[in-house]
């Protein structure tokens, strides 16, 4: 692996970068998609035999971490094509690549991602969203929470449980349900966080799908599971490092510029070691995603979970000192809505809590990583 970006990579950085910096803050969701879509942007990670670009994880995470950088991160870019597209390309039948890959690619259709769920929160293992087959149809039962972007998805990729017929014991198993779904429904949580994505609790109330509604295999299990979850890390990873770039050019624009006594603030080591503090903890979680993503594309899937968690870990650590110290490098000016660095302090702790929580990483990581003992 070379730590040092492509000529195509650094091309594709300025090409994305000049259009966020075209909408800048203030964007507009559905324009900025529309665009980024049109200029191929959006499936630059799936197969090219499918309207895709034919890259990959890495070069969708460069995407969303210049958009973040401009001020106008997409966050449906870390579900629809990271996670649902990467699945299906992978494990999809080919009807379930040909009805939306080439859609995910070009933008004209959205898939969310059903996961969490109230009692299980980062534990995938104690789901309890249950399908069962009736004929040659399957029913789906259970609940889900802060699903992202479902009002605007065309479907939600929901990650269900099914018994094995040998063992009896469940196993995780993927569905594609339409949003007009019969027994599909969903109510709109009051959040605090404003955001252009709303989030969502889902109830799947025997959801009758088809058979072909299942994702690949059966049996996969973990294996489909994970080769969605992996990319997610990455591309959080992304979200992060972007929102946190953008924050730290606004506070080194502002410590250039204002000066209270004979010199700007940005003389002041009080000031610079911080500002300079928080950019290495940038680059240095970007190296580790960069590596996660490396790894993924190049399929040692063991390699990537581990550098996945390590780098969305980073990334959020990283995200929240960065935007931190450039609102507090702004003193009052960094709470007012000209700047717009005051609603990042919320969405910052967001790259901490989703889609894994740091303390889960850290167990990931003592666990799998030092082989040190569980202790639940």
């Amino acid at each position: 692996m070379s730590t040092t970006e492509t000529n195509e990579h650094k091309a594709l950085r300025e090409a994305v970068s000049a259009l966020g910096k075209r909408h800048g803050r203030t964007y507009d969701r559905a324009q900025l998609w529309s665009e980024a879509a049109k200029l191929g942007y959006l499936g630059v990670n799936l197969p090219e035999e499918y309207g895709g670009g034919g890259g990959g994880i890495s070069e969708l995470s460069i995407v969303l971490e210049e958009l973040g950088a401009a001020g106008c991160p997409l966050l449906m870019m870390v579900v629809s094509p990271a996670i649902c597209g990467t699945v299906i390309a992978r494990f999809g039948t080919e009807p379930q690549k040909q009805t939306w890959l080439p859609a995910l690619a070009d933008g004209t259709r959205t898939m969310a991602f059903g996961i969490t769920e109230p009692d299980a929160g980062s534990n995938s293992h104690r789901i309890t969203t249950t399908a069962r087959k009736d004929g040659t149809d399957w029913l789906l039962t259970g609940r889900k929470v802060f699903i992202s972007g479902v009002d605007l998805a065309d479907a939600t990729l929901i990650v269900g449980r099914t018994e094995d017929s040998r063992t009896g014991r469940l196993k995780p198993c993927l569905f594609i349900v339409p949003r007009d779904a019969p027994g599909f429904t969903r109510r709109q949580i009051d959040m605090e966080l404003q955001a252009a994505e709303k989030q969502f609790e889902l109830t799947l109330d025997d959801v009758r799908l088809p058979a072909d509604a299942l994702v690949g295999d059966e049996d996969a299990g973990l294996l489909q599971l994970f080769a969605g979850l992996n990319p997610e890390r990455i591309m959080t990873a992304a979200f992060a490092i972007g929102m946190g770039r953008y924050a730290l050019a606004r506070a080194i624009e502002y410590a250039r510029d204002r000066t209270v006594w004979d010199a700007p603030i940005g003389a002041h080591q009080a000031i610079a070691h911080p500002l300079a503090q928080a950019h290495i903890d940038l680059e240095l979680a970007r190296l580790m995603m960069q590596k996660a993503a490396y790894l993924y594309d190049t399929g040692d899937d063991v390699g990537a979970g581990e550098a996945a968690n390590m780098a969305k870990y980073a990334a959020g650590e990283a995200c929240v000192r960065a935007v931190d110290q450039s609102v507090h490098t702004l003193g009052g000016n960094g709470l007012t809505r000209e700047f717009g660095l005051a609603s990042l302090i919320t969405a910052a702790r967001v790259a901490r809590i989703a889609p894994v929580s740091r303390e889960m990483i850290l167990n990931y990581v003592s666990h799998q990583t030092l082989g040190l003992p569980k202790s639940y």
